[in-house]
Order: C-alpha cells, then sequence, then structure tokens
C-alpha cells in the first residue's frame, strides 16, 4: 500500500472547478484547515518538523544507508527541503504551538514540567461518521529533537484523545521510558529532526 499525496489546493485547482473567477472567500476556509485541504499523517509529521526545524528538514526516509556484501557501510542521499519562509514567521508559529500545551491552549492536558512539548491539537470533520481526533508536536520546544502527527479515527477530540497519545510518543523517544529513566532506548517511532 502507498501513501496518497494529499491536497493542497492551487488557483489551477480552483479555476478548473469554478473558472477564472473562483470565490476568494475560500482562502478564508482554508487558513484554518477547512475545504479541500487533505493530508495524510506522515505529512503532517514532515510539516510540523519543518515548523520546528525553522524551515528546513529531509524528504521522510526509511532508512538511513545499507550494508553491501562485503559488510561495507554505504549512507543514502537524502533530499533536503528549504521553504525560504523568514525565521519570524516560524517565531510566531512555533509560539502559537507552545502556548497550545504551556498557555492555556486546547492541549494544556498533556503539560509537563521536564518536557516542553509545542503543539496543535485538531478535530477532523468526518461526514461519514464520527470526526477524527488530531494532534500534532514537537518536543523539547527550545531544541527540537522529535516531531509527531497522531490520527485517532472516528475518536472525536484531539486534545482528549490524539494528544496523550503523542505525549507518549514523545516521552518515549526522549526519555527512552518515561516510567524508568535508566531503562534501555527504544526504537525510534516518528520523524526524526536531527541527524
Amino acid at each position: 500500500m502507498e501513501e496518497s499525496r494529499g491536497l493542497i489546493p492551487s488557483e489551477k485547482y480552483y479555476e478548473k472547478i469554478y473558472g477564472k473567477n473562483w470565490p476568494r472567500g475560500i482562502m478564508v476556509s482554508l487558513g484554518i484547515g477547512q475545504g479541500e485541504i487533505s493530508a495524510t499523517p506522515l505529512q503532517l509529521a514532515g510539516y510540523c518538523a519543518l515548523i520546528a526545524n525553522n524551515g528546513k528538514s529531509f524528504k521522510p526516509h526509511v532508512v538511513k544507508g545499507y550494508l553491501d556484501e562485503n559488510k561495507k557501510y554505504h549512507a543514502l542521499p537524502f533530499e533536503e527541503i528549504n521553504t525560504g519562509i523568514r525565521q519570524e514567521v516560524f517565531d510566531i508559529v512555533k509560539n502559537g504551538m507552545f502556548l497550545v500545551v504551556n498557555g492555556g491552549g486546547t492541549g494544556t492536558g498533556i503539560r509537563r514540567s521536564d518536557v516542553q512539548i509545542a503543539g496543535k491539537t485538531g478535530t477532523a470533520q468526518n461526514p461519514h461518521g464520527k470526526d477524527h481526533a488530531l494532534f500534532i508536536a514537537f518536543a523539547p520546544y527550545e531544541n527540537p529533537k522529535i516531531a509527531v502527527a497522531v490520527l485517532v479515527e472516528n475518536a472525536g477530540f484531539g486534545a482528549t484523545w490524539a494528544a496523550p497519545i503523542a505525549q507518549k510518543v514523545i516521552l518515549a523517544y526522549l526519555m527512552k521510558d518515561p516510567r524508568k529513566p535508566d531503562s534501555k532506548p527504544m526504537a525510534k517511532v516518528a520523524v526524526k529532526l536531527e541527524d
């Protein structure tokens, strides 16, 4: 099975549907994640990694390299992503995500004193049943090491269901096992921000 491409509609997309005089009010809906926007969990995690890393990251990959028949390691090249967006924009977005968890926002249920998580809750409307719970996050806030996207189908609110799962993934990655600080490292399970 392969992952879908998702959809971020362009002017051409709307011109194909509505003609040259498409309603510009559509852009308001897109600005809050409504309308025709469609993204996969991997795309959301990659998007969050770009925010955490100030517009720079790498195309998602499964392996860093391989061993040949002589057991010589060969690193694979990774496509670097650089959005070219001004730092001030990232500062505003990152601060907003910080406040969602640490400043009285919808994600305060996962706030911790030992790891500062920045995130965004979401509830993806589902015309075929109960809404989907969504949460994207990165941590630690000051020196990001991990970005995650959690989608729980037909569960309801992102703050209630997806955010606690994201917190557990982040803690497992950063602290090995949050219940046992001296435990052995667990497998890496999310988009990695550092190399």
